[in-house]
C-alpha cells in the first residue's frame, strides 16, 4: 500500500471517531475566507472547544457513512469546513453564526444533531438557544431564589427580635437609673 492511501486512511479514521463522539456536527461553506479570518475563526473555535477544519469531501463522507452519519453526505460538496463539539451541542452553531454576523462571509450549509440533519435555518435557531452553562447559572438562580426570600424573612424576625430586645433593655435601663 502507498503511503497516500495509508495517509488517507488515518484521516478517514480520524474524522470517524470526531463524528461518532459529536454531540453536534455544522457544515459551513468557507468560500470567500481569507488566511487572517481563518486563523481568527479557528482560534475562537479551540477557545470555544470546538473542533474546525477543512478536509476533502471524499474522505469525509466515507468518515461519515463509517460513523452513521451518512446522512450529511448530500451537503458534503463544494468548499465544506467541518465544526465538531464533543460537549456542547449548541456550540459549533453558535460559533459560527456568531462568526458569520460580525464578518459578513461564510455560510451554514447543514447541521447534525441526535442523529438528525438539520438545515441551515435549523441550525440558527440552534444557535439562538442559551449555552449549557447559560441554562444551569439561570436553574440555579431560580431554585436559589426561593432560599434567598426565606432567609430575608427569617432575618426580618430575627432583626425584628433585637429591635424588640434592644428597646426593652432601653426601657430596663431608663427605670433603673430613674
Amino acid at each position: 500500500m502507498s503511503a497516500n492511501l495509508e495517509n488517507k486512511k488515518e484521516i478517514v479514521k480520524e474524522i470517524s471517531q470526531k463524528f461518532a463522539g459529536a454531540q453536534s456536527i455544522v457544515l459551513v461553506d468557507y468560500k470567500g475566507l481569507n488566511v487572517e479570518k481563518a486563523t481568527l475563526l479557528r482560534n475562537k473555535a479551540r477557545e470555544a472547544n470546538v473542533s474546525y477544519k477543512v478536509y476533502k469531501n471524499t474522505l469525509a463522507r466515507l468518515a461519515a457513512t463509517e460513523a452513521g452519519c451518512g446522512e450529511l453526505n448530500e451537503h458534503l460538496v463544494g468548499s465544506i469546513a467541518i465544526a465538531v463539539s464533543e460537549n456542547d451541542p449548541v456550540a459549533p452553531a453558535k460559533l459560527l453564526s456568531t462568526f458569520i454576523k460580525e464578518n459578513k462571509i461564510l455560510s451554514i450549509k447543514a447541521g447534525y444533531v441526535d442523529g438528525k440533519v438539520m438545515t441551515a435555518a435549523e441550525v440558527e435557531k440552534l444557535a439562538a438557544l442559551p449555552s449549557k452553562e447559560e441554562l444551569v447559572a439561570k436553574m440555579l438562580g431560580s431554585l436559589n431564589s426561593p432560599i434567598a426570600g426565606l432567609v430575608n424573612v427569617l432575618n426580618g424576625n430575627v432583626r425584628g427580635l433585637v429591635v424588640a430586645l434592644n428597646a426593652i433593655k432601653e426601657q430596663k435601663e431608663q427605670q433603673e437609673s430613674a
